[in-house]
């Protein structure tokens, strides 16, 4: 299974290879799966909204949910299960922006269940995420990930 090509952007745009590099990580490459989560972490205060996925809700959003046609605007951190980050937002000082419905299906199920202002904790199996192919040199096939997500804005 082999990613899909990223559309060119245009040169000099600040945060340009950011974007590319968060595009290349939320694409989805596999289908959804029903798998138990293996993380007895999460077995308290959680909702599976979706196969596989499972969801903590950390600050509640008084604002809208958006569907799997909208475009999203969120703050967010993506770690391994072991705790090592391979990419951030938060980092970076501005929020992404995407359609959901151009993201791994954990993230196209779990971000229409937020609201607008709402953060939650994600851990998608890989099932949901990268699957077998994992993406190299960044996430290891088949691996568990976690994200927290903070909806900003349904664009």
């Amino acid at each position: 299974m082999s990613l899909p090509a990223l559309p060119q952007r245009r040169a000099g745009r600040h945060g340009d290879d950011v974007v590319t590099r968060l595009a290349s990580l939320l694409v989805a490459v596999s289908a959804a799966a029903t798998l138990a989560l293996p993380s007895a972490s999460l077995a308290q205060a959680t909702a599976s909204p979706g196969p596989g996925l499972t969801y903590k809700s950390l600050r509640d959003g008084t604002g809208a949910s958006p569907t799997a046609a909208d475009a999203v605007r969120v703050y967010y951190r993506g770690t391994l299960m072991d705790g090592t980050e391979f990419d951030s937002s938060y980092k970076r000082g501005e929020p992404a922006k995407f359609p959901l419905s151009r993201v791994i299906p954990c993230w196209t199920q779990g971000v229409q269940k937020l609201h607008v202002g709402e953060k939650a904790r994600l851990v998608c199996p890989p099932a949901t995420a990268y699957g077998e192919a994992g993406i190299r040199g960044v996430i290891p096939p088949n691996s568990t990930l976690d994200f927290e997500v903070e909806l900003i804005a349904i664009e």
